[in-house]
């Protein structure tokens, strides 16, 4: 029988592997870090709504 594994039990399993990725966004012309805003930046930043252009 197969043993079924959740998605925080794989992150657990792999925690050693993982390393952090700095997102960045382009803020009044330039970019900068999501990492380095404050609350209210960030919580801005989680809202906004992706998309490509065709």
């Amino acid at each position: 029988m197969i043993k079924e594994i959740n998605k925080q039990q794989i992150l657990e399993k792999l925690k050693g592997k993982r390393q952090k990725c700095i997102v960045y966004t382009r803020v009044m012309g330039y970019h900068r870090p999501v990492e380095s805003f404050n609350i209210g930046k960030k919580s801005e930043h989680k809202k906004r709504k992706y998309f490509k252009e065709c």
